[in-house]
């Protein structure tokens, strides 16, 4: 399963993938709103108005460089809200080296943002200690965002998060803090998308004449296409992540550009009414559909 973006292959692993369930992310999405939206069945909803999302990364294959964007949950974490997310034992690097992609051959590392489930598989547990999971990487931090976290621990889980999955990749001297706008290669350039967390980025590729847009937490679940004052409550500025959905949203409608959600997967965003649609792609293929 992957798409492609001209010279570009995205391909997702999975950590964790769910139907309903997720009143606690989007509390005011209901059956009945879902149901209203026909276009979310069955890609991104079944039909009693379930949503359906994923805790996933994304393997950006360009032609000189393999790229893992978000890392998940991670196993072996304490401290997390969610008991569910505590002490996992998942087979997320198994199942990455399956799928062609070993830890070791892994060049970059790039996160949005630095939530819970973006950066847990950044490290690994190993006697004891803290280390980087993709030994060969670099982490490339947006700064503000890494700022953020650094100099406010506003939580116990947000210090937790930062003390065992983004830390010990700064200590390690592997981390490279860079611009929300920055341009990382020939065909990678990042967006600034502040309102999930205040150093949100989203992720521009440009290949061959091809667009793709990964964008993170801007939107949990296409659902915030149609409903775009619907703010997840992991939202730090609620106001500003509504304002920043319909400015993205809107600056990539009725484009051929390929968009990837951090929870769902690939489809093209279309104007309808005042706000937006998500078209799923049926099934991913090597064309990228």
């Amino acid at each position: 399963m992957h798409w492609t973006v001209g010279k570009v292959r995205i391909t997702p692993i999975v950590e964790l993938a769910t139907t309903g369930g997720t009143r606690f992310i989007l509390p005011q999405v209901g059956p009945d709103d879902v149901k209203a939206l026909p276009w979310l069945v069955p890609h991104f909803a079944n039909a009693e108005g379930r949503l359906k999302m994923a805790v996933q990364s994304l393997v950006v294959e360009t032609p000189s460089q393999r790229i893992v964007v978000d890392t998940c949950l991670g196993n072996d974490k304490q401290g997390r809200s969610v008991p569910a997310w505590n002490n996992l034992h998942n087979p997320f690097l198994a199942d990455m080296t399956a799928a062609g992609f070993p830890p070791d051959s892994i060049d970059m590392v790039l996160c949005t943002h630095l939530h819970v489930d973006h950066v847990g598989w950044n490290t690994k547990l190993v006697d004891g200690k803290w280390v980087p999971t993709f030994a060969n990487a670099r982490y490339v931090f947006g700064a503000a965002e890494y700022e953020h976290w650094r100099t406010h621990r506003d939580s116990a889980e947000h210090a937790a998060v930062f003390d065992d999955s983004v830390q010990p990749i700064a200590d390690a001297g592997r981390a490279e803090f860079v611009a929300s706008d920055q341009q990382l290669s020939d065909e990678i350039t990042l967006i600034p998308t502040p309102g999930h967390s205040p150093g949100h980025m989203s992720i521009h590729i440009r290949s061959d004449g091809a667009e793709g847009l990964l964008t993170g937490d801007v939107a949990h679940h296409p659902v915030q296409m149609a409903y775009l004052d619907w703010s997840s409550t992991a939202d730090s500025d609620p106001v500003k992540s509504a304002a920043t959905r319909r400015e993205l949203f809107g600056r990539f409608a009725d484009t051929p550009t390929l968009v990837i959600g951090g929870h769902f997967n690939a489809g093209y965003i279309k104007r309808e009414g005042d706000a937006f649609r998500f078209d799923a792609l049926a099934a991913p293929s090597p064309a990228g559909g």
